[in-house]
């Protein structure tokens, strides 16, 4: 990564990335923290946002236009696009199991090599929780996940196995960090892309998991 590149700024190059890959008509569903974000990069109005508390129709807000009854589920404000639509949270989620969300964008804390992701529970610690993941993982038909390429430490989170609670047993479709974007294929991670001014040789230093180029 550029050292010169803020965690602000490499959450944004993230979901800049991630808005390229969706193109409409698509329902996609945008979970909590870099997720958010792909809505600010969005081009394509045939490409409809939904947040599992119960709206559709989501898009990014100005801060003057603020509306605080109207928040995305990581308690975000968002804005309304025409038509948008609302409900309660078992028809939001009869929607995800239902299979009719195009695209889930999640984050998580480690995926594996076969696309195994874990992103709701790290032992001895009290974080968030299950959210929507496990639904979203089952019944969402593409899922990307969105994630910065190693933790705090240096440690790399795409692993050869997760050491974390794993989420689903449903292998992910495509991984975005700011090093690079991997497709899963046949539960083996394929390197497709690096992002600006990253080498391969990186890449690899900071991959504790397999991968083909």
């Amino acid at each position: 990564m550029n050292k010169q590149m803020s965690k602000h700024e490499v959450q944004h190059l993230i979901a800049k990335r991630v808005a390229k890959e969706l193109h409409g008509p698509c329902t996609v569903n945008l979970g909590i923290g870099i997720p958010t974000l792909v809505a600010e990069y969005l081009e394509d109005e045939n490409v409809f946002l939904h947040t599992e508390n119960g709206m559709l129709g989501v898009t990014d807000v100005e801060e003057e236009d603020i509306d605080p009854n109207l928040v995305n589920a990581g308690k975000l404000p968002v804005g309304e696009a025409v038509g948008t639509s609302f409900f309660d949270s078992s028809d939001s989620f009869a929607m995800i199991r239902g299979g009719h969300v195009d695209v889930a964008i999640l984050g998580a804390l480690q995926v594996a090599q076969s696309g195994i992701i874990a992103n709701w529970a790290v032992p001895g610690k009290n974080i968030l929780g299950v959210g929507g993941a496990m639904d979203l993982l089952v019944g969402a038909k593409k899922v990307i996940i969105t994630m910065s390429h190693t933790s705090k430490d240096g440690q790399s989170k795409i692993l050869k196995a997760c050491t974390y609670p794993i989420t689903s047993t449903r292998s992910v479709d495509m991984i975005v960090t700011e090093l690079a974007v991997f497709e899963v294929v046949d539960k083996q991670l394929k390197l497709v892309e690096l992002m600006p001014g990253i080498t391969l040789a990186e890449v690899k230093e900071k991959t504790e998991a397999d991968f083909i180029v």
